[in-house]
């Protein structure tokens, strides 16, 4: 809190490991920007921190117990490193850190199935991995720094916006975060990784994986290639606004097909996804205010719906509607808290998802974008 107090007040924080200044050294960068997510995946890591011990006791064999929370540690470390970091290549090396604890996390359910759910992670991670990798590599070939803000400099000073090494470079790095985030169409490993995983994990990586994919999304365009690169340069500004609309809608038709409670809400999370990416990509101020304060909000209010219903599968042993009837009467405070996200998932006033996604309508009535308003 301290240090978004700070942000807010000095602006730029810059802070250079070793007394080793950018480009030969690695710089940390907090701005009032990515001091919010800072501040959002640390409040969400206490809370989840403080619920885990009686899910993991309940769900993990005692010898797991330990390795749960190291690898929890490794998660939080990692997602907390994306976001703090001025330097491109090391939004790779912390993403492979929350990445790999994360397989681990997630193939620590009792369930077979969370075995083959965190392999399924695990390729289609080590694809998006790859991708973001290799993007990388053009992009030091062309401007010889990985520093973000040298990089955007390298790029305006030598006008290699035209440069065909860039485009590649910008959509390998693309397709990569939009991989590692769940964007339809490339979303498969989330709903299984979710739903199978301990609890603890889902109450964990649901909130803030995406988002910090997010934020590394809006970071990579904006501060790395720049606003002319990312949406004035490309065909993607025209693009990803429509692919946006089949994600939202595919991903709210498959949630209402399901009978799973904890299963829906994970495919929820890929229909959400795609109103944030939206936000970034109709360009204008209201779209991206929406993005962020949707990145958020949908965090609180999905940390708020997986730890409803790790209490509720806790106590009734099940997430499948048919064993979810009188709910009401028996969990008055856990339905009550539940209810309370849900209607903020729906965006219905006064919750704060109404407030995001004003600003995302706005965003899109502005830029004339009518089919992601509707």
């Amino acid at each position: 809190a301290r240090l978004l107090q700070r942000a807010l007040s000095e602006g730029v924080i810059s802070y250079h490991l070793g007394g080793w200044p950018p480009p030969w050294g690695i710089e940390y960068r907090v701005d009032p920007v990515n001091a919010f997510v800072l501040l959002l995946v640390a409040f969400i890591g206490a809370i989840v921190i403080l619920y885990a011990p009686c899910s993991v006791n309940a769900e993990l064999p005692e010898i797991r117990t330990s390795l749960f929370y190291t690898a929890y540690l490794l998660c939080f470390t990692g997602l907390m490193g994306m976001t703090v970091t001025g330097d491109a290549f090391n939004v790779f090396v912390f993403l492979e850190i929350s990445s790999l604890s994360t397989y681990a996390l997630i193939g620590m359910g009792k369930d077979r199935r969370a075995l083959t759910a965190s392999y399924r992670y695990l390729v289609m991670g080590t694809v998006g991995a790859t991708f973001f990798v290799i993007g990388l590599g053009l992009m030091y070939m062309k401007t010889g720094t990985l520093n973000m803000v040298g990089i955007q400099e390298v790029i305006e000073a030598q006008n290699l916006t035209d440069s065909a090494a860039m485009q590649v470079a910008f959509v390998f790095i693309c397709l990569g975060v939009l991989i590692k985030m769940a964007f339809f169409p490339f979303h498969a490993w989330l709903p299984n990784a979710y739903c199978h995983a301990p609890t603890s994990t889902s109450c964990l990586l649901a909130p803030l994986v995406t988002k910090v994919m997010i934020y590394v999304m809006i970071r990579m365009t904006l501060t790395v290639f720049g606003v002319d690169f990312s949406f004035e340069n490309t065909l993607w500004s025209e693009v990803i606004p429509w692919l946006v609309v089949l994600a939202i809608v595919c991903a709210a038709t498959m949630a209402l097909a399901q009978r799973d409670l904890k299963k829906m809400l994970t495919y929820l999370i890929v229909a959400e996804v795609g109103y944030m990416v939206g936000g970034v990509w109709v360009y204008n101020y209201y779209g991206f205010i929406g993005s962020i304060f949707h990145v958020i909000s949908d965090a609180c209010m999905t940390l708020c719906l997986f730890l409803g219903v790790g209490i509720i599968l806790r106590k009734r042993k099940t997430t499948h509607f048919n064993g979810l009837r009188g709910l009401f009467r028996k969990m008055p405070l856990t339905m009550a808290g539940f209810f309370v996200g849900g209607f903020s998932i729906i965006g219905l006033p006064p919750t704060c998802g109404f407030f995001s996604k004003w600003y995302l309508i706005t965003g899109g009535m502005l830029s004339e974008r009518w089919e992601y308003m509707v």
